[in-house]
């Protein structure tokens, strides 16, 4: 197997989304995912980005292989330092939008991934641990 290097992408524009996004991509085929399920990553990775540049302005995006007792996944973590959500319950349901948009943001970065965590307080920022695992 390849040396895997952790990935940090800073996220001020829609080029770093598209970058954060081909590079998830990226290490998601060398760790071994389907093409399918590199896709559903960077799906996840662009969403997660594109929160940063709507919501915060800028931020940044950690993507990590991972083993654990065997198991081979990714981890991504978006991390802000904006205004911070009010009431996560809110943005975790579908339909919610503060933006006008559809709503389907986190409701659909979770779905997507395997496990999900989010971190967010006022005038801190937030941040949104994701993973998914091999199958």
């Amino acid at each position: 197997m390849p040396v895997l290097k952790d990935i940090v992408v800073a996220i001020r524009s829609d080029g770093d989304i598209v970058s954060a996004r081909q590079q998830g991509r990226s290490l998601a085929t060398a760790i071994g995912f389907t093409a399918t399920d590199a896709t559903l990553i960077a799906t996840a990775i662009s969403e997660l980005a594109r929160n940063i540049v709507m919501y915060a302005g800028q931020g940044e995006v950690m993507i990590h292989s991972v083993e654990i007792s065997l198991r081979k996944g990714i981890v991504i973590g978006a991390r802000d330092s904006g205004p911070g959500i009010r009431n996560i319950d809110d943005v975790l349901r579908d339909g919610f939008s503060t933006s006008g948009g559809l709503g389907l943001g986190l409701p659909g970065v979770k779905r997507l991934m395997d496990e999900f965590a989010i971190e967010s307080e006022l005038g801190q920022g937030t941040m949104v641990t994701v993973r998914k695992w091999l199958r």
